[in-house]
């Protein structure tokens, strides 16, 4: 039986966390260390360490000493936040893992792009507000970064820019770019990141690709189920043997295009209506339509909106981008929403 991995935190909510969870324990059991596990998350997991050492000082020694009694061969956590504390644990272990301070600088945006900035990788300026949204999605490797797919992402209105879309597809003409995967493989190189999945924002600017974001975990939003429609590539079971000091798999085995649209309030008030005609089971090109939010939630406008206001999301699977956009729009009109605003209840 394969030996376990420790999961530092798992999220709330089903709907983004499930799939990568329910991947990285078909290959290991998986001992969760944090606060009481959401239900959704109790039939993957093979154990549960009820510490937090995301939030506790002395928490991460402790997670250690339990992860060493049950054999942990790996750690792994999805969440920014908690890198510090997995990076000291893994080391702590002996076991493969970022360095602390990557961990460190990479868990503080701000001083993330500093380092970027000292090494010589441009980071985006205020100034980079135009061009195209794209993220790498790498494999890093002890001395090799393979960039599994990219990520393009539509934002939605200022000022919260809020990701409305993102797209995969696995013949995407910019994974010949030899600007960006310079600019990819100097960012590695630069926080110093090694046996990790990481998510690497850019934006495309007419001088060159600028560094926007480094997520050195899986990262969130389904990107990952996205990845695995449109090229085959498991980034969850990836992250999952890097951890624990084996080699991925990460050959493509599809040749397809995969993306995701999430619906945002167009009011911010209550939500009074939220529902999915049935009849998007017949929608050819529909992976999966999820309702994120209940009637009785206060939700914000879109303008400014964070991920928690989101209404519901959809997945569709295609031949090649266009056919995606078209499958999204079509599923766009199965969903029914009403929200009352606010200056509605007060008059």
């Amino acid at each position: 039986m394969p030996h376990p991995v420790l999961l530092l935190g798992v999220g709330r909510c089903a709907a983004y966390g499930e799939f990568a969870l329910a991947r990285i324990a078909a290959a290991h059991p998986v001992v969760l260390a944090g606060t009481a596990p959401p239900g959704w998350a109790l039939p993957y997991l093979a154990g549960h360490i009820a510490a937090d050492p995301g939030q506790e000082p002395d928490a991460a020694e402790a997670v250690a000493r339990q992860a060493a009694r049950l054999g942990v061969v790996g750690v792994l956590t999805w969440t920014r936040a908690r890198l510090p504390a997995a990076a000291r644990i893994a080391a702590r272990l002996g076991l493969p893992g970022i360095p602390r301070e990557t961990a460190a600088a990479c868990a503080d945006p701000a001083a993330s792009q500093s380092l970027l900035a000292r090494h010589g990788v441009a980071p985006a300026g205020r100034d980079d507000t135009e061009g195209p949204l794209v993220s790498a999605e790498a494999v890093v490797l002890d001395d090799e970064v393979r960039i599994a797919a990219l990520t393009r992402t539509t934002p939605g209105p200022p000022p919260a820019r809020q990701p409305l879309r993102h797209a995969v597809h696995a013949h995407d003409g910019l994974l010949h770019n030899p600007f960006l995967r310079q600019t990819v493989e100097r960012t590695v190189t630069a926080l110093g990141l090694a046996h990790t999945v990481a998510h690497i924002g850019l934006r495309l600017t007419a001088r060159g690709p600028r560094v926007t974001d480094v997520v050195p975990h899986l990262p969130g939003d389904l990107i990952p189920l996205l990845v695995e429609r449109a090229t085959g590539v498991d980034l969850a079971r990836a992250a999952a043997a890097l951890a624990t000091g084996r080699l991925p798999d990460v050959a493509p085995t599809r040749q397809r295009a995969a993306a995701i649209q999430f619906a945002y309030p167009a009011t911010t008030g209550r939500l009074t209506r939220l529902d999915l005609d049935p009849a998007v089971a017949y929608e050819p090109s529909a992976e999966r339509m999820v309702l994120t939010r209940q009637t009785g939630d206060q939700v914000t406008a879109a303008w400014h909106a964070g991920p928690a206001d989101r209404l519901a999301h959809w997945v569709t699977e295609g031949e090649d981008p266009p056919e995606c956009a078209r499958a999204l729009h079509r599923m766009a009109d199965y969903l029914d929403v009403t929200v009352t605003s606010q200056e509605t209840r007060a008059a």
